[in-house]
């Protein structure tokens, strides 16, 4: 017997037996889980498919060990941006063995009874979310995402006020961001880009490189 099992986001193939490497789950080494939703079942020639899950399907295993999957090395370049980042990724992984595999005892989630519905208490008026959109500060020659994303975090959304922040006050701001950072153009391709001079900014740009004269 065989089926397919949905666990922690994933679909898997599994037999009796058979030991799974799955993302990282919250049950204790040693400890038995359960997963109920069964897309299909397989036992000889007869083959049950749920829709999309399997009524009282389950599939039992026993948590051996967690641990971390082989490293993943991911660089991204961008030509004429200064942009290189290299980081280094291991998935936080869990290893089970398939236990049981039973087309019933699953235990059905009862419905809400409409009266308890009709009790349930009125849900407030969201307040309107004021809006955090601000500038595309990657415009700006030598910001890529990350630095981006480190300046908004320290308050600066828009190119105009990274035209008000000094140029060494940026430095330490992004001090954390790897590379070699030249900060000081910045401001000044902000504050043409706030006043929408894009031509004289773009012309400007080419002559850059990573921010910096080239």
């Amino acid at each position: 017997m065989y089926a397919i099992v949905e666990i922690a986001g994933h679909q898997f193939k599994i037999e009796k037996d058979q030991k799974v490497f799955v993302n990282r789950l919250s049950t204790e080494e040693g400890e038995t889980v359960e997963f109920d939703n069964v897309l299909l079942v397989g036992d000889g020639d007869a083959i049950t498919v749920g829709a999309p899950a399997i009524d009282g399907a389950l599939v039992g295993a026993k948590v051996l060990r967690h641990l971390k999957g082989d490293k993943i090395i991911v660089f991204k370049k961008k030509r004429r941006k200064g942009y290189r980042v290299k980081n280094g990724h291991r998935q936080a992984l869990t290893e089970i063995v398939i236990e049981s595999i039973a087309t019933s005892g699953a235990k059905k989630k009862a419905a809400p009874k409409k009266e308890e519905a009709k009790k349930a208490a009125p849900v407030k008026e969201a307040a309107p979310k004021k809006s955090t959109k601000g500038d595309d500060l990657k415009k700006v020659e030598g910001i890529g995402p990350k630095i981006a994303s480190t300046l908004n975090e320290a308050g600066i959304n828009t190119f105009a006020e990274l035209a008000k922040t000094d140029a060494a006050k940026i430095s330490e701001i992004i001090a954390g961001v790897r590379g070699n950072h030249v900060t000081d153009t910045w401001p000044a391709q902000a504050q043409m880009a706030a006043d929408g001079k894009w031509d004289e900014l773009k012309v400007w740009q080419d002559e850059l490189d990573g921010g910096k004269p080239a």
